[in-house]
């Protein structure tokens, strides 16, 4: 009884302090535009041409589909660094000292991370009944019908996202901007898992509720039922996303869920796989330990003899005034300084990398020149262009990572020469990773798709830079630009596509128009945190 005292007060201590954080603010006004977005019809769910008509039934597996879909994504990211702030804080040490346990710790931390989701469950649920009533098809509200497929299928898919962000932070490999890009895969591998019966076009059977992590087949299985039965020509096909109510011309009455004992078990199975997954995560806490973490140890080399200064004077007297060399403002050399920057900046966003890393980075090179241009324009800079992710992840945010800001922001042209030095530098990488396309390119005499892919070069590292600079973190480089990596150019979605991986799909122009935009956020972000430094 006295753990579960424990438990529920570091949980309640750490969501209290959550949300006093300005991300806090942030994730909360992303959820009520999500809330917005399916008010609108721009984010719903339908089946080919058919919705439901928006009862309670209907707009409670909608929200549900929706948050299993989307927060379960965005969340991660969200309280991915609960344990990194009681190690920046020195909580942890103190924590450390104190006789609980590692297990203890992880699902008291895990329990933090999904009260903060459930409160965006919560706010999801309030705007899905005022969504019922403003929509006015159906006044008649059956809370049970509205809130039962939110609660089921929401909080387990939500609390397996809390238990990964903690046992993403006790690995070692995976706490930093690696995990951030794991997860995205980690994620999508879960959906297809879950969707399996939908992508065969089948009757759910009861294996299939087991392993529905999102609860997309569990709730559309029992819609197709009844399209099926309205409409023999229906084909079985669904979809969540982005403007998909437009294209939905027929409604049908959907009175809710059919629920089973297959289902309520599988919600259960799955909140039992995110207490073992936070379980999992206490046998790789270090528990604050530096003597646990994985790093090299170096042994400084004794100093020489010829180096220890002996003297009979007191240190007072021994210490001689220093003197600081006085700024030169000369024009002349000023080309070459800038050059000497951008090669520093270089340096340090290289700095640490393997020599596997090259040799994967060559070799890429290699494949984007080697293969056919529709090939390599299509499929290899893919990969070319994600493996350097955690580069450019770093712009904007070193800074404020290695508390060097003070030291940064006072040197002269801080503003004017090392912003445009960081972003000429990211921009190289990118050219050198990518530089077997645009070689293709121009031998082949492709222009347009060397305009496409100079834009790209240009705009991925000015997103990084914006991004780094406004929040002070990698993060939401690594998590936007790996959602929009693979929705635009991995999927060849016109529009979102970046990289121009098609003719039909090139966008130089407006690429261009947003590298300029965001290009000023960066300095605008720069410059007022230099204001107030």
């Amino acid at each position: 009884m006295k753990s579960l005292r424990i438990l529920y007060h570091m949980g309640k201590a750490d969501f209290l302090e959550r949300t006093r954080r300005y991300s806090f603010l942030l994730a909360l006004v992303f959820t009520l535009y999500v809330a917005y977005a399916v008010y609108r019809g721009q984010l719903a769910y339908r089946l080919d041409d058919y919705r439901g008509v928006y009862n309670s039934a209907w707009m409670g597996c909608e929200m549900a589909l929706v948050v299993t879909s989307f927060l379960t994504l965005i969340g991660f990211y969200v309280v991915k660094n609960t344990i990194q702030r009681d190690q920046e804080t020195r909580v942890g040490q103190i924590l450390a000292a104190t006789p609980m346990s590692k297990r203890f710790y992880t699902v008291a931390k895990m329990i933090s991370n999904f009260s903060v989701l459930a409160t965006m469950v919560l706010v999801l649920s309030l705007a899905a009944l005022a969504m019922q009533l403003l929509r006015a098809e159906s006044r008649h509200v059956d809370l049970f019908a509205l809130l039962s497929p939110i609660v089921a299928f929401s909080l387990p898919a939500l609390a397996l996202t809390a238990a990964l962000a903690v046992l993403f932070e006790t690995i070692p490999g995976l706490r930093g901007g690696v995990g951030n890009v794991v997860y995205f895969f980690v994620w999508i591998a879960l959906l297809m898992f879950g969707t399996s019966t939908l992508i065969a076009n089948r009757p759910i059977t009861t294996g299939d509720y087991f392993r529905d992590y999102n609860g997309i087949s569990s709730i559309t299985g029992q819609m197709q039922v009844i399209v099926r039965g309205m409409d023999p020509q229906y084909k079985g096909g669904s979809s969540l996303g982005a403007g998909t109510a437009a294209h939905a011309t027929k409604t049908f009455l959907f009175t809710g869920l059919e629920w089973n004992q297959a289902m309520v078990l599988s919600r259960m199975m799955w909140l039992m796989i995110a207490g073992a997954v936070a379980l999992l995560a206490s046998l790789f806490f270090n528990r604050f330990d530096p003597a646990r973490n994985w790093r090299l140890k170096i042994k400084k080399k004794p100093a020489a003899i010829s180096e220890v200064v002996v003297s009979n004077e007191s240190p007072a007297r021994a210490i001689s005034p220093g003197q600081l060399t006085p700024i030169t403002r000369t024009g002349m050399g000023s080309h070459t300084r800038f050059v000497q920057l951008v090669v520093s900046e270089l340096r340090l966003m290289l700095k640490g990398q393997r020599w596997w890393w090259y040799m994967v980075a060559t070799g890429l090179f290699i494949a984007c020149l080697a293969s056919p241009v529709e090939a390599s324009r299509g499929g290899v800079i893919l990969a070319a262009w994600m493996w350097p992710v955690l580069l450019w992840s770093q712009m904007g945010a070193r800074e404020a990572r290695y508390s060097t800001q003070s030291l940064l922001f006072s040197s002269d042209h801080a503003l004017a020469r090392q912003l445009p030095a960081a972003w000429t530098a990211g921009v190289l990488v990118a050219a050198l990773t990518g530089g077997g396309l645009g070689i293709r390119l121009m031998l082949a005499g492709n222009f347009e798709g060397l305009a496409a892919w100079a834009t790209a070069c240009l705009f991925i590292p000015t997103l990084a830079l914006a991004l780094g600079t406004w929040s002070g973190g990698s993060k939401a480089f690594e998590a936007l630009y790996t959602v929009w990596w693979y929705i635009g150019p991995a999927n060849h979605v016109s529009g979102v596509d970046f990289i121009g991986t098609s003719a039909a799909n090139s966008r130089p122009g407006l690429y261009l128009l947003f590298t300029g935009v965001l290009l000023l956020a960066a300095y605008a972000g720069r410059r007022s945190k230099m204001a107030y430094a």
